[in-house]
């Protein structure tokens, strides 16, 4: 069997495996059609070995790394009816009032890349609570494609409650200034810009690769905004120029970017689609944006 290389991969596998990540393809489908880029001793197997997430060898800062201190808590849902669990992680460094940031998964719950997230931004002077929105049908449930189907059962505005009330309670932390960001990766991209419409006092809001809110909803925005996009991801670019135009209507302040060459998903490093360079630029962006913000 053939060692698989990015460079080995077509681009329409990548695009595929965006259409099976984003439900817009069941998994049979995915598969089926996978098999016509098995060729050249390239088999279906390899391409699914290497083109789904890899968490064991990616992980970047670990659960029990010294220099973090990172629990899970549970917070009250605005919904009733239970709490929701998320990773409170905050550098074992530093002064005890720290700036706050909610890390938002994507549309899989909190995953083992998105609570590494949570403990990189930590490492970085913050206070980072990365809440997992399935905790009312378990939780994460240790793979992604279950993950995926979990989510489908909720709806996204009751998720955006959910962590809306996870920043509430970063915000009122007793290790936290009071000023707090979020940072979210597609599906937590665009809760990024929702919690920036829906949230007067945010401190600041990055959406990596995320849906956008409407024009009406823009208006609302007090949150100075960071926008991170993929130069191959037609499908969330597509909505980017008519919300460019109405944060400029409304004088709205923001910076964009737009990464060449790059897929959906650049900054998961744990799946082919990484982008190192693209990742590293944006997360360095990122983190002296909520510096400038939230100190």
């Amino acid at each position: 069997m053939k060692n698989l290389k990015k460079e080995d991969i077509n681009q329409e596998v990548f695009d595929l495996y965006d259409e099976y990540a984003h439900n817009k393809i069941e998994r049979r489908q995915f598969v089926k059609k996978l098999a016509l880029y098995a060729v050249g001793g390239i088999t279906v197997t390899s391409l699914l070995s290497f083109i789904m997430p890899n968490y064991i060898d990616s992980i970047i800062i670990k659960q029990d790394d010294p220099r973090v201190n990172s629990e899970f808590i549970t917070y009250e849902s605005p919904k009733g009816g239970g709490n929701i669990r998320g990773l409170l992680s905050k550098s074992n460094k530093g002064k005890k009032k720290l700036p706050g940031i909610i890390v938002v998964h994507e549309n899989r719950g909190l995953n083992p890349y998105i609570e590494d997230v949570g403990r990189r931004a930590a490492l970085e002077g913050f206070i980072t609570l990365a809440p997992d929105a399935l905790t009312p049908l378990g939780g994460y449930p240790g793979n992604d494609d279950d993950g995926r189907t979990l989510q489908r059962k909720l709806d996204r505005n009751a998720m955006l409650k959910d962590f809306i009330a996870g920043y509430e309670y970063l915000k009122s932390h007793e290790n936290c200034n009071g000023k707090v960001g979020v940072v979210g990766f597609c599906f937590g991209g665009w809760i990024s810009n929702m919690m920036a419409v829906k949230v007067p006092t945010l401190s600041a809001a990055v959406p990596y690769y995320g849906g956008q809110p409407s024009k009406v909803e823009t208006a609302l925005i007090n949150a100075p905004l960071m926008l991170h996009f993929a130069g191959l991801d037609k499908r969330v670019n597509e909505g980017w120029p008519a919300y460019e135009e109405a944060l400029k209507e409304y004088n709205k302040e923001y910076k964009s970017y737009v990464y060449p060459e790059v897929n959906h998903g650049f900054h998961n490093n744990t799946t082919p689609r990484y982008d190192e360079a693209a990742a590293v630029l944006s997360w360095n962006r990122t983190i002296n944006f909520f510096k400038e913000k939230l100190n």
